[in-house]
């Protein structure tokens, strides 16, 4: 087995836990449906293209390891990461509250799927990426990692989006303008162009033990 391949182990692992799924949806499916799908020409290279769309998504994934100050406000946060500030600080307020002093930080690309025909993404679209990913924004330790790493969001523009209680598509983006390191917080009014690398924390618990 290459090193670059999967081993053994993990081609054992996924006929596990297609074998687990199929065995606990069996009732959905009669034996004549069953027989007719499993006889349809490469029915398994069909369904290891769904694994493989995923594994492909998972290995354009940058995690990083934060450590976040929760004792201080969004604008506090904002005011010690060094950047040049455009806010809107109604939208500041909005930001969603994360969990835990130490959190494990996923910076993921969008499926080239999402873009519409003119390379653009909604906002719509990302928060689908978003629940693809198991990941939720979590703003203020993407503050923090960028404070901590002020030359990461040269290379790797980035960004987190949310919703506010009217439903509001909201932002942070953290990347260099005119000549410097800034950072943008403001509600959506344009679709997301194919710079942009998004983050967020596990979904069902904003924090993640490093």
């Amino acid at each position: 087995m290459s090193a670059s391949g999967m081993t053994d182990g993990q081609i054992k692992d996924l006929l596990k836990k297609v074998a687990e799924a199929a065995r606990k949806h069996r009732k959905d499916v009669s034996q004549k449906a069953a027989g007719q799908a499993l006889g349809v020409p490469n029915i398994g290279t069909m369904m290891f293209a769904v694994f493989r769309q995923l594994a492909d998504a998972m290995s354009n994934l940058i995690v990083h390891r934060v450590k976040v100050d929760r004792t201080r406000t969004p604008q506090q946060a904002l005011d010690a990461c060094g950047r040049k500030q455009y806010v809107n600080s109604e939208v500041v307020a909005t930001m969603p509250a994360g969990k835990g002093k130490n959190v494990r930080l996923t910076y993921f690309k969008p499926d080239k799927s999402a873009y519409d025909d003119n390379g653009l993404l909604k906002p719509g679209a990302l928060d689908e990426e978003y629940k693809k990913h198991g990941l939720k924004a979590d703003p203020q330790a993407q503050i923090d990692d960028n404070a901590a790493n002020p030359n990461f969001a040269d290379k790797t523009p980035n960004a987190c989006q949310w919703t506010d209680k009217n439903g509001n598509h909201c932002y942070a983006t953290f990347y260099r303008w005119n000549g410097g390191p800034v950072v943008f917080v403001s509600r959506f009014g344009l679709d997301w162009d194919g710079r942009w690398s998004f983050a967020g924390v596990p979904d069902g618990s904003s924090a993640s033990a490093v």
